[in-house]
């Protein structure tokens, strides 16, 4: 098939979303310039009909799948019902709709959560289902388990490499969400830094011993990382793939770095008695390396322009 032609019809789903806006990005910088998007409200992606409807009107060419719904261990346990249900329907409509109306690629997402809990480190796509994975975040590692594990079902029952499943570990950068009960370890700690300088503050006070250790990849080289695969799926075989940085920075480390690039200069006081999670979780990305393929944003980088983006937004 060749790498993906400019003047393709592509549509970006979650286009409003951290990975999604990213994608916009990148793709309008390499040229690509026949985008389609649907907000939430033009298009309910878990809705069977509505999805059909749109795919049999619009034939995109290639469809990058970055809806979905996330959130951190409050919203996981919150609502692991609905994270459940919306990730398998959008997904489940999406990839019937896309086999139906004849996309030629489609980039799927995981999250580094489909793992086992207590995975040897650092993390290989074959360590998939070789262990109990995570209970705080079961339902919505299960529906991504089951978006990678469709996608090479796909290729095979339809002898065709069009389904391209990445899991990259995560990911922040512009558009994050900064939402106490639904952020991430690394924005949830910009707002809080950024916060506690406004306000004066002489310490903050952060869960954990802040020994775990997490890879953070900047969504910008994740969304490039996408553009990569799509045009080298002729090289791919049919195996989701790890895409991360390889570097590994300690939730104390990441704390500082924060602090510094925020201005903060007070104490950080860490309350044991919280939990820690996972010790490590980095991933293995050598076989996605190999083809050619690295990231570009170092985290300090990624840190700054994140929190430029931050204050800009600050409603």
């Amino acid at each position: 098939m060749g790498p993906m032609k400019k003047e393709a019809k592509i549509y970006v789903a979650g286009h409003t979303g951290l990975l999604g806006s990213s994608l916009l990005r990148i793709l309008g910088q390499a040229g690509y310039n026949n985008i389609i998007v649907q907000t939430r409200e033009q298009l309910d992606l878990t809705d069977q009909r509505a999805v059909t409807g749109y795919f049999t009107r619009e034939k995109p060419e290639y469809v990058f799948l970055a809806a979905g719904v996330t959130g951190g261990i409050v919203a996981n346990q919150a609502c692991p019902a609905g994270f459940f249900h919306s990730n398998i329907s959008i997904q489940d409509n999406v990839f019937e709709a896309a086999q139906a109306n004849g996309v030629e690629r489609l980039a799927f997402y995981g999250s580094s959560c489909v793992y086992p809990k207590q995975s040897a480190q650092p993390i290989k796509e074959e360590y998939l289902m070789t262990g109990p994975i995570e209970e705080t975040s079961a339902a919505y590692a299960v529906a991504k388990i089951s978006g990678l594990i469709a996608c090479a079902a796909y290729n095979k029952q339809y002898k065709a490499g069009r389904f391209i499943a990445l899991v990259p570990n995560s990911m922040y950068g512009p558009n994050d969400d900064f939402d106490p009960e639904r952020a991430h370890v690394l924005s949830a700690l910009i707002r809080k830094f950024h916060e506690a300088r406004t306000n004066g503050s002489a310490s903050v006070l952060l869960w954990g011993s802040g020994r775990p250790t997490r890879e953070f990849v900047h969504v910008d080289d994740v969304a490039r990382a996408s553009l990569f695969a799509l045009d080298q799926a002729d090289r791919l075989e049919n195996v989701h793939y790890n895409v991360g940085t390889g570097v590994e920075t300690s939730i104390a480390e990441l704390a500082r770095l924060i602090a510094s690039v925020v201005g903060f200069r007070g104490e950080i006081i860490w309350d044991q008695n919280k939990p820690d999670g996972a010790a490590r979780k980095l991933l293995d990305s050598s076989r996605f390396r190999s083809l050619g393929w690295k990231p570009e944003v170092s985290l300090v980088e990624g840190i700054r322009s994140t929190y430029e983006w931050y204050i800009k937004h600050l409603k």
